[in-house]
């Protein structure tokens, strides 16, 4: 129920970081004490979740569960899917504070930034960014 409320009266007493759920607030802890208790069986790499090991082994055994289901391209984890899912909706959640240039992917943006700061700190550049509106793009 805290989950559609918004309320995390669980709060890590070394950040400050809140959650709604105990268990989350205990996962959390593990990030500031180091501990990593399990342990790949392949290659020795050792993670602090349980998921985070199951994710690591399809790595070795090459397992993609999870598939799209309009290409059927396969991925090795759901949020990867769900990013792949983008590029067949059009959705372009992901916009440049600069020049309003879209992506579908976070990543994208980030890679994007640099040149677009370039861009706009170069006189030159920067002329022939700019529209009759004003309205600055890449």
């Amino acid at each position: 129920m805290r989950t559609h409320t918004g309320e995390k009266p669980f709060s890590c007493d070394i950040c400050n970081m809140s959650f709604s759920l105990k268990c989350n607030l205990n996962s959390h802890k593990l990030t500031h004490t180091g501990e990593r208790k399990y342990s790949c069986s392949v290659c020795q790499k050792t993670f602090s979740r349980k998921g985070y090991l199951a994710y690591h082994l399809r790595t070795h055994t090459g397992e993609t569960p999870f598939s799209c289901d309009i290409c059927q391209n396969l991925f090795a984890d759901k949020d990867n899917l769900n990013k792949h899912k983008l590029f067949h909706s059009g959705e372009k959640p992901f916009s440049c504070d600069i020049c309003q240039k879209s992506f579908s992917q976070k990543s994208s943006l980030k890679e994007h930034k640099p040149s677009c700061l370039h861009s706009m700190s170069n006189p030159t550049l920067q002329q022939t960014i700019f529209t009759q509106s004003d309205k600055p793009r890449c």
